[in-house]
């Protein structure tokens, strides 16, 4: 049995303390990102955190006169109004070269587990597209080849098509940010130097191989900003954002729960019913347009998209039985292959630490694994292989504790199981 002294350390790495303000430290960092890249784009989606890199980007670009500075944007087909008004916005500066992408990308969408993708801007879905092709539009990609509906990619596989060699070592400006998700904490925690750069093959998440030619890097000079600190900037700075914002407020959703994403995610969706509220009639288009959305807003915070209680184990079989018959009952074919694989993917992660069962509701400590972390990845997928088990930093009386409570909930799940079995056999 694994002891609070052996048992191996987490991988997230605990802050350490600093002398700077987060502002002070973004712009070194940006500094550092123009002296080490020959060429330097920013990928803007409207979003608060895209906004400060934006402009944060462009102070340090007009100080060394590497102006105009290039902005990515992937139009996503489904995005409120205010957010088209606000890129054009963006694009009418002079300082700025704007990109405004339109292609037919592969994006994930958790509203249906039968229909588990879906593609802005598909060519075979023009009859169904929520708005029309806006005439600043880019719809070719060279290297990319989007004809093939099973084939196609997702954003950050195909964002290497962008710097081609001629351009010499280039760097991607992201607004990611540790606070938003343990994934994205870890893309940050594996370094101590040049912990914000990252080669563009490299970290955590992606749905597959990255296309490019080894050029990119991607950086984050914002990670350790906060939800306070990215709405603060724009205030003292006096810097344009994105007006959706403000109908966010006046519906009453807080500054840390707003989120200009794909809305069609897992985590984005259980905000789905903001866009009936603030734009009904793009809202109706998009309802006709993606599969599942319409149910997905009335329960996506509920068992049925494995949020809120989960389903419970039926009486006799064990929870390796219960999920591998939800599977079974949930996805279909190659997805269901899928979804078991990424299962099957945890349980043996979670065995390479520890050779102690797998938790009920409570996770194992060392592994951060329990069954209903399970559940819902069998019930939702792990389409983007984002999910991962939730470690903390856990001092020795910590752990004892956490340990004495997932083994008592282990020793009673088994009693009970026992007890299931026993009864059934009764004649």
């Amino acid at each position: 049995m694994t002891s609070s002294t052996t048992r191996k350390p987490s991988v997230l790495k605990k802050g350490v303390p600093v002398d700077s303000d987060v502002l002070t430290l973004a712009r070194e960092r940006l500094s550092h990102v123009f002296d080490l890249h020959d060429h330097v784009a920013v990928s803007l989606s409207g979003g608060k955190d895209s906004t400060v890199i934006l402009n944060l980007t462009l102070e340090e670009a007009r100080r060394r006169g590497r102006l105009p500075l290039r902005v990515v944007f992937f139009d996503e087909e489904c995005i409120y109004s205010e957010n088209i008004e606000y890129i054009r916005r963006v694009a009418a500066n002079p300082d700025l070269a704007l990109e405004w992408y339109c292609l037919p990308v592969k994006h994930r969408n958790a509203c249906s587990s039968n229909s588990p993708y879906w593609s802005p801007w598909a060519p075979e879905d023009q009859d169904r597209w929520v708005r029309r092709l806006p005439p600043e539009a880019i719809t070719e990609l060279p290297g990319y080849d989007a004809a093939d509906p099973e084939h196609r990619k997702s954003i950050p596989e195909i964002s290497g098509l962008l710097f081609p060699p001629a351009l010499g070592n280039c760097a991607f400006i992201l607004g990611i940010r540790a606070d938003e998700s343990i994934t994205r904490r870890r893309a940050v925690s594996f370094r101590t130097t040049d912990n914000y750069i990252v080669k563009h093959n490299s970290g955590y998440g992606g749905t597959g191989k990255v296309m490019g030619w080894g050029n990119l890097w991607k950086a984050y000079p914002i990670y350790d900003w906060r939800t306070p600190d990215v709405w603060l900037a724009p205030k003292l700075l006096g810097w344009d954002y994105c007006h959706v914002y403000d109908l966010m407020d006046k519906i009453g959703i807080s500054p840390s729960q707003q989120r200009l994403a794909p809305p069609f995610g897992e985590e984005p969706m259980q905000g789905l019913h903001q866009w009936h509220l603030i734009e009904p009639e793009l809202w109706f288009k998009m309802c006709a347009r993606v599969p599942g959305a319409a149910t997905a807003r009335r329960y996506a915070r509920t068992e049925l998209y494995a949020f809120g209680d989960l389903p419970q184990r039926p009486a006799g079989l064990t929870y390796e039985e219960f999920l591998t018959g939800l599977i079974e009952q949930k996805h279909e074919g190659k997805i269901r292959a899928q979804v078991a694989k990424s299962v099957r993917g945890f349980i043996r992660q979670h065995f390479n630490k520890t050779q102690e069962p797998i938790g009920i509701h409570k996770e194992h400590p060392q592994t951060g694994i329990s069954w209903d972390f399970l559940l819902k990845i069998a019930i939702r997928g792990d389409f983007k292989n984002r999910k991962q088990p939730r470690l903390g930093h856990h001092d020795d009386a910590t752990y004892a504790k956490r340990h004495a409570a997932y083994l008592a909930e282990v020793q009673q799940y088994q009693a009970d199981l026992a007890a299931e079995r026993a009864q059934q056999e009764t004649p």
